[in-house]
């Protein structure tokens, strides 16, 4: 057996076991696979059905913090036409040993499969009762400086104390403070150091923001954002960085995006990677479609996006496509 029968390919939350055959042996265990900060193993069974078990790797790490997982597992076969068998989504559930998760696929399985699993979240369980925390929020929220001068900041944008700027968004408007603007933006700074009707009037138009993004904008600039309001205007953040020259936010969009790619978002983020010359994001979209064969599973979504795409992105995809398949 080679080694590449064994190796698991993993994106940010996506893991794929490619097995050509069960034929010569009962049970295997894949090669070690990270997603989140553990490591784990997918193993298979042979009995009168398929046997599969998903678990991450015994440690200290796993002892003292074991993961709290919500995922789905799939077997896709490509014996004759692609079927794909799915467990009902599993959702935090903490998983210790190979006994904490396995599934009993009664279902015939012949030829090349695929084993899949996509994780929606990881936790890690708490040692003093709390409720576990995510550990894709965790980052963020470390990476924000929680001191007096941010909430100082942050009560002059809520509480709309001595602002000297108004922002007009498409549904309304917003008060904020022209040295803050300034500070954080190059494209805010040459509004206000030349002659033009910002500095004149002493208001900004973003007139392709709603209110809503536009304070979440906002409270990035002024370090007050919450992960949830993040996430959700993140990508109008994109949009928004990129116009005003707000590099670190463009940055930590980028990163987001990274992180839980799917196939109701692929082809979205894909067309923003072109857009805004993102090439981690539009390596891993591509990666996702072609390596790890989701283009099968939006074929009505891929028909809108090539009516609608631009040609040169849509030629890529092709390209990547064909490079790819030759070699199966």
């Amino acid at each position: 057996m080679n080694e590449s029968a064994y190796r698991v390919e993993t994106t940010s939350r996506l893991a794929q076991w490619r097995i050509d055959s069960l034929a010569s042996c009962t049970f295997r265990k894949s090669d070690p696979f990270r997603i989140g900060k553990w490591n784990w193993y997918l193993s298979t069974e042979k009995s009168s059905g398929l046997i599969i078990r998903l678990y991450p790797e015994i440690s200290h790490l796993t002892r003292d913090s074991p993961p709290v997982a919500s995922f789905i597992i799939r077997v896709v076969s490509s014996a004759g036409e692609r079927k794909t068998l799915s467990h009902p989504e599993v959702k935090d559930q903490t998983l210790r040993s190979n006994h904490d998760f396995v599934w009993a696929v009664e279902s015939p399985l012949t030829g090349k499969f695929i084993i899949e699993v996509e994780f929606r979240d990881l936790k890690t369980a708490s040692k003093l009762g709390e409720d576990p925390c995510s550990i894709w929020y965790q980052g963020f929220r470390q990476n924000r400086t929680d001191n007096t001068a941010l909430e100082v900041l942050g009560r002059m944008l809520s509480e709309s104390i001595h602002t000297d700027i108004t922002i007009n968004a498409i549904d309304g408007p917003i008060g904020a403070h022209r040295a803050v603007l300034v500070t954080r933006s190059p494209v805010f700074r040459s509004m206000f150091s030349h002659d033009l009707k910002e500095k004149e009037l002493s208001t900004i138009d973003i007139s392709d923001m709603t209110i809503d993004s536009c304070k979440a904008f906002l409270n990035y600039i002024y370090g007050n954002i919450e992960h949830e309001e993040f996430l959700a205007h993140r990508l109008a953040l994109l949009i928004a960085a990129d116009k005003y020259e707000v590099s670190d936010l463009k940055d930590a969009c980028h990163e987001s995006l990274l992180e839980d790619i799917d196939t109701s978002n692929v082809l979205e983020r894909l067309q923003f990677s072109f857009l805004y010359q993102l090439p981690k994001l539009k390596a891993s979209c591509m990666s996702y479609l072609i390596t790890f064969g989701k283009i099968f599973d939006i074929r009505d979504d891929l028909n809108v996006f090539i009516q609608s795409a631009n040609r040169d992105l849509i030629a890529e995809v092709f390209h990547e496509a064909l490079a790819a398949w030759k070699g199966f």
